[in-house]
């Protein structure tokens, strides 16, 4: 792992970061950095804590299972923002620290049950689909209401946002378009009592846009870490029909 190249890119996205934030007139301090570490083994992740780095999100369980282990002595909150299935709650429940795509009210009743099991409580955002493209998760806009409140029933997810993935688009207004729409769709819930300050959007590619239209945590992973040793295909599902 060249440790130097990882202090320089750390450096750079925060200073790139930074920057985005003055740009929008807000305060950097309003923006967390979440950085993506999957693909990456424990040594480049062991480097990142030395940097100050505490919290890494990760697409796959397995990949948070197989890093905990090696990584037990680092302290590191494990934040899960890839696709999860229900059958795969009882691993998040004991490891992860977040989960930033529920998405489904099944998902929310098995997290709820093995947490209770764990005697935990977890961070959760509710990952929202504001993009048309079929391969995207996230629970449909319009369903946000009525979901938000029957998450009241569960003592162990705490709500405090929302996430989003952008349309993969060359045009910046329909990038734009998403990370605005999860804006308003959080504005909306706090008139019906919902306190959800953080909204978790943008990513190496557009998280300019994200930090103008208020993310207040972008998900950076090749800006810090570099090429991941795998495809996006790799994370990405087929669309679904």
């Amino acid at each position: 792992m060249d440790t130097r190249a990882l202090a320089d890119q750390w450096a750079q996205i925060r200073r790139r970061v930074d920057a985005a934030c003055r740009a929008a007139g807000r305060d950097p301090a309003e923006v967390n950095i979440l950085p993506v570490s999957k693909t990456f083994g424990p040594d480049v992740i062991r480097a990142g804590v030395a940097l100050g780095m505490r919290r890494f999100g990760e697409n796959k369980v397995q990949e948070i299972r197989d890093k905990a282990g090696p990584l037990a002595d680092c302290g590191i909150d494990w934040v899960m923002i890839g696709h999860l299935q229900t059958n795969k709650a009882k691993d998040i429940a004991r490891l992860a620290s977040e989960v930033q795509s529920l998405d489904r009210l099944e998902l929310a009743e098995a997290l709820d049950r093995r947490l209770q099991h764990e005697g935990r409580a977890i961070d959760v955002l509710v990952q929202v689909k504001t993009s048309p493209e079929p391969s995207k998760y996230g629970l449909p806009p319009e369903q946000l209401p009525g979901f938000l409140n029957a998450l009241r029933s569960y003592d162990t997810l705490r709500v405090g946002g929302l996430m989003t993935l952008a349309i993969l688009s060359t045009e910046p207004a329909e990038i734009r378009g998403c990370f605005r729409l999860l804006c308003e769709l959080r504005d909306q819930a706090a008139a019906q009592d919902h306190d959800l300050p953080k909204l978790s959007m943008g990513m190496s590619s557009d998280f300019p846009i994200a930090i103008a239209e208020g993310a207040t945590e972008v998900r950076i992973g090749t800006a810090i870490f570099g090429k991941r040793p795998y495809p996006d295909s790799y994370y990405w599902p087929e669309p679904r029909v």
